[in-house]
């Protein structure tokens, strides 16, 4: 076995095929591997019950395809396929029995979705992760990864046996019991310590554990690899990560987006040679990965998922053109919509990208198809939000105008500012907030998972705004009337900054709550983290 062999021959030898592997990769012509893989994936499902009713044994182009299978959302194929058969999804949407479901949270249907992960996905998941890895080799011949060990920071991964065959939890649960044999030696942490489910114990025993490894590659959420990077930094002593572990080469991140975090990377990592790699997976599949030479995201044209692009002001209509990889204009930002080796047909993963080239396929994330806040990885919606301000609201007999939620960088770790106005305040401002707070934890997974003391995101800061704020602040950028609506949710924190500030300017601010420490007051109890990803609605 490779974990029998001194650690510098495998990483020469993992580099020589790396190396191999990379130039076919490259070379190879993503249209055509497209292609191919469309007409693998509706062969192999053509005697499953949606092989059936889509008529696959007829279909042999992509137009067949596109013409025979209209785009479903999640809710609408659980509806129409998975629900009335969970957890057993046999024959289904793609051959055989799922073995594996991957919990999302924050959907409008509940609080979990569940997506199928078949063996083909595992497969196709490891193999890209493996691309990934083999680029920055080809790239960078310095590259030695296994001459240490590779770290994972995965959420609350601990998996539920729900029927025979059939476990489901976090996909960083599934990835961590399918780590291939041979690639197990040179991986942290250990199993046990992968699959513990309390998130704050299992950050402690990371940061003391981790200080006796050489770690060579660390990969996570940047909020959650932050606060490893400070609970180490304060244990040792040490001024840097690299200080910890000086044969760090790369930390691949993904799951949000990176720009707020760069320059505290930068700062805390302590070495411009360690490469920052982005990674784009989600619990559908694993979508891209950084592009050595350019730094943008490469698609994985050739790991068993089929893509097509929806230009996103076509998403309200009832026939949106769908374009695959062939008719793609760069510079549009389109709709992701996938069609998988788990059987997720012409799906609608919810995410935006925007082509930079075609070919090669490099592209960069650019959002979601519905507003979310998920700065942090918290993965909130729309009808959370609203929900959760509704519930403060009743509770402590508050009338709500109008309402405001970004994300702010201006204190670590950062934190959620919401901005009010009131009909009617609340005799407590304090106690609205702790309210609101608790109402999203018990709401969503991720949001609590984040929330739970010494993970590091704080109760949200509350600005009560005068009356006719957001009426002012609508006319004064030119957004009064007509269809406009306020934004209520600002991923990027530009607009919320942008009214925090002629909130002040107004020179009649009303109460003002710092943000809180970091512990649900008024919420759901201790729960363990859960999976991040690109993906969550």
């Amino acid at each position: 076995m490779l974990a029998d062999l001194p650690s510098h021959l495998v990483d020469l030898g993992f580099g020589a095929l790396a190396r191999r592997r990379s130039t076919a990769f490259l070379a190879a012509d993503p249209v055509r591997t497209q292609e191919k893989t469309l007409s693998r994936l509706v062969r192999h499902a053509r005697k499953t019950r949606f092989g059936r009713d889509h008529g696959f044994e007829r279909i042999t182009t992509v137009a067949d395809f596109q013409s025979a299978v209209p785009i479903r959302t999640y809710e609408a194929l659980w509806d129409d396929y998975l629900r009335d058969h969970y957890p057993l999804f046999d024959d289904l949407t793609w051959p055989g029995r799922i073995p594996y479901l991957a919990l999302t949270s924050g959907t409008t249907q509940g609080a979990s979705k569940y997506i199928p992960v078949s063996r083909e996905m595992v497969c196709s998941n490891r193999e890209t992760a493996r691309r990934m890895v083999e680029l920055q080799y080809a790239a960078h011949p310095e590259t030695h990864l296994f001459r240490g060990r590779i770290f994972f920071l995965g959420g609350s991964a601990g998996l539920a046996q729900v029927a025979p065959g059939v476990r489901e939890g976090d996909l960083s649960g599934i990835a961590a019991v399918e780590v291939a044999p041979w690639l197990r030696p040179f991986t942290f942490p250990p199993l046990n310590l992968a699959l513990e489910s309390d998130w704050d114990r299992k950050l402690d025993r990371f940061a003391e554990l981790s200080v006796r490894e050489s770690i060579t590659l660390v990969g996570g959420v940047p909020s959650w690899l932050l606060m490893l990077f400070h609970r180490i930094l304060e244990n040792t002593g040490k001024s840097s990560m690299i200080e910890v572990w000086p044969s760090l080469q790369c930390i691949v991140h993904g799951g949000v987006k990176f720009d707020p975090y760069r320059a505290a990377f930068r700062d805390l990592v302590g070495s411009s040679r360690v490469r920052m790699v982005e990674s784009y997976a989600c619990s559908e599949g694993f979508v891209g990965f950084g592009d050595p030479e350019t730094n943008l995201l490469r698609l994985a044209h050739d790991n068993g998922i089929f893509y097509e692009f929806v230009p996103v002001d076509e998403l309200a209509s009832s026939r949106p053109t769908r374009h695959w990889l062939a008719e793609l204009v760069p510079g549009l930002n389109y709709a992701i919509v996938v069609s998988t080796c788990a059987g997720m047909w012409a799906h609608l993963i919810g995410d935006t990208v925007r082509f930079d080239s075609t070919d090669p396929p490099l592209l960069r994330f650019t959002g979601r198809t519905k507003q979310t806040l998920s700065a942090f990885g918290e993965h909130l919606i729309v009808e959370e939000l609203e929900a959760a301000v509704a519930h403060a609201a009743s509770e402590t007999g508050a009338m709500v105008r109008d309402w405001q939620v970004g994300p702010m960088f201006d204190a670590r770790p950062g934190y959620h500012l919401f901005i009010v106005e009131f009909l009617r305040e609340p005799a407590d401002a304090t106690r609205f907030r702790n309210l609101l707070d608790g109402d999203l934890s018990a709401r969503n997974d991720d949001y609590r998972a984040h929330r739970i003391a010494g993970v590091g995101l704080p109760a949200p800061a509350l600005q009560v705004a005068p009356p006719g704020t957001f009426e002012n602040w609508m006319r004064n950028r030119g957004r009064l009337g007509g269809q406009n609506k306020v934004p209520r949710v600002d991923g990027s924190g530009e607009l919320t900054r942008d009214l925090l500030q002629f909130v002040r300017d107004s020179g009649q601010a009303g109460a003002s709550i710092s943000q809180g420490p970091g512990q649900t007051e008024e919420g759901a109890g201790h729960v363990g983290a859960h999976e991040y990803r690109h993906d969550q609605e």
